[in-house]
């Protein structure tokens, strides 16, 4: 037994069974030990910003950590941008990045870099000097580490950097894992200042688990019986909801519709949630978007027991009968005529199959949430960081994680380019994936952005970098290539035949919705 050996040993006895791989030279040990475990799944993503997003969608539905491969620092510079999505997910992530060998690191090779700096802008447990006699037991390090909840944004992702040699020399043992601790809970004496300062005028903000079915039970009751109102963070990483799910609103995207939203609130209790902040500073809107003289009360951070603190509020306010309102399912006609992001929104809320899983992005897919609420119950997980190109990966780790359930990846078209490899994974893997296009041939969110300025009219030059028709990019076709059946769709009656074609065939299909 070597290093290699040893630690893929110890993810195996542990639970952790799915690697997304994107390998190199230094990484064999690692591929010829996974081949020797076949219940250690390894799937091969051919570009490694698909790796981890793939791996932040499978936590986000499994509840336990996936795997990474990548190759040295340029292996993991690639998977960043949806490590970045992770960590602000608190996706807990294990990624294994292969190095050279003390002695040649030293020598200045070719793909010598400084991983270690990399790791630490998405990771809140890095190691990088294992040798193979404790390889394993430090893979039981970083898989307790990912399973600890960290504060702030700190996020799960927890980044193994594993020299070569600590793979081929020869190791005895095979660590068991760690138990990490379980989450802290609030003190009662806290939740009680919380409850004394409710009023109709409250707001209960929800994030992390603060989502939780029953969480989210829990501050509706709250919310009921106090005459207040609860809420969601606008990028919340995974929402489960449906008919039969008590309402609760989303914040708005823009800082001008967030501090318009909260003009009557004077009181905001913060249930694994942050402080609402603007994405983006602006010369003429403040960072901070609550009313200057709201308070501010943190009810429970999200890394301790946020369900508890909510389930403690509701006994102290002796809310446990309290009904709140629910959503309600309401059937409506299929659209017709030409296509607009609300026209494909409601026929794919309209035809999503029970429990199906929408994995969003930039672009129009969010309009599919609100519908979907009155449809049926379905899983939402959300592009949480702002980097784009998560849905068609995080699409990938959802299906590997929930086998047979209809997964949907909700991809503007620019954002699909970032990691449009995703498709050829889909097929590879047999995975029920339906991707929709949201095709309107431009980076909209820029063009919006840039309006905000205040100019009237977009000038030729700024336009050309906001515009995706010069050429027009064929994704239907593109799929194809990839091994993915694609339609190109136009108006909402072929919408809708492509869209129940591709629930009856299974496996992965592509619609690009021009709008």
């Amino acid at each position: 037994m070597n290093g290699a050996d040893s630690l893929i040993a110890g993810f195996v006895e542990a639970g952790v069974t799915v690697c997304f791989a994107n390998p190199g030279t230094s990484e064999m040990h690692l591929v010829q030990a996974m081949d020797a475990k076949p219940e250690f799944r390894g799937i091969l993503c051919l570009f490694e910003g698909v790796c981890t997003g793939a791996a932040d969608g499978y936590a986000r539905i499994a509840g336990k950590p996936a795997v990474t491969l990548l190759h040295l620092g340029p292996g993991l510079g690639n998977g960043i941008a949806n490590l970045h999505n992770a960590r602000r997910a608190g996706s807990p992530v294990i990624n294994l990045v292969g190095n050279h060998t003390q002695a040649h690191e030293a020598l200045d090779a070719p793909l010598t870099s400084d991983i270690e700096t990399l790791a630490k802008n998405v990771s809140q447990w890095v190691h990088c000097d294992a040798q193979a006699k404790n390889l394993s037991e430090v893979g039981m390090q970083a898989l307790a580490a990912a399973m600890t909840r960290s504060t702030g944004s700190k996020g799960q992702v927890a980044t193994l950097i594993i020299p070569a040699d600590a793979c081929w020399n020869p190791a005895e043992t095979v660590a068991k894992s760690i138990q990490p601790a379980p989450l802290p809970k609030m003190a009662a004496d806290h939740v009680a200042s919380v409850a004394r300062a409710l009023t109709s005028k409250s707001l209960i903000l929800l994030d992390r688990d603060g989502l939780l079915p029953s969480a989210r039970w829990a501050a509706a009751r709250v919310a009921s019986k106090v005459g207040c109102r609860v809420a969601m963070t606008a990028f919340p990483a995974r929402v489960d909801s449906g008919p039969g799910y008590p309402e609760i609103e989303k914040m708005p995207y823009f800082p001008e519709a967030v501090m318009k939203s909260l003009v009557d609130v004077d009181h905001i209790v913060l249930a694994g949630a942050g402080e609402p902040v603007s994405f983006f500073a602006y010369p003429q809107t403040p960072s901070r978007l609550a009313p200057e003289a709201c308070e501010i009360q943190v009810l429970a951070e999200a890394h301790f027991d946020v369900q508890d603190a909510l389930e403690q509020l509701v006994t102290m306010i002796g809310a446990e009968d309290a009904v709140p309102r629910c959503y309600q399912r309401m059937a409506g006609d299929v659209p017709k005529g030409a296509l607009s992001t609300r026209s494909v929104a409601a026929i794919l809320a309209q035809r999503m199959p029970e429990g199906s899983i929408l994995c969003g992005d930039s672009g129009g897919g969010a309009a599919v949430l609100e519908p979907a609420q009155r449809s049926t119950a379905h899983t939402w997980l959300n592009l949480t960081g702002g980097s784009i190109g998560q849905g068609g990966p995080a699409a990938i780790g959802a299906a590997v994680a929930a086998p047979g359930t209809q997964v949907f990846a909700l991809l503007g078209d620019g954002a699909s380019m970032y990691t449009i490899q995703a498709l050829w994974t889909q097929a590879r893997e047999r995975l029920d994936v339906i991707t929709i296009i949201f095709n309107n041939q431009r980076y909209g969110i820029l063009e919006t952005e840039y309006l905000r300025l205040g100019v009237n009219e977009i000038g030729d030059r700024a336009g050309a970098l906001f515009d995706l028709n010069r050429p027009l990019i064929q994704f239907s076709d593109l799929a194809i290539s990839l091994g993915v059946p694609g339609y190109r769709v136009s108006d909402c009656a072929a919408f809708d035949d492509a869209l129940q074609a591709a629930l009856e065939r299974k496996g992965p299909t592509l619609i690009e919705a021009m709008l």
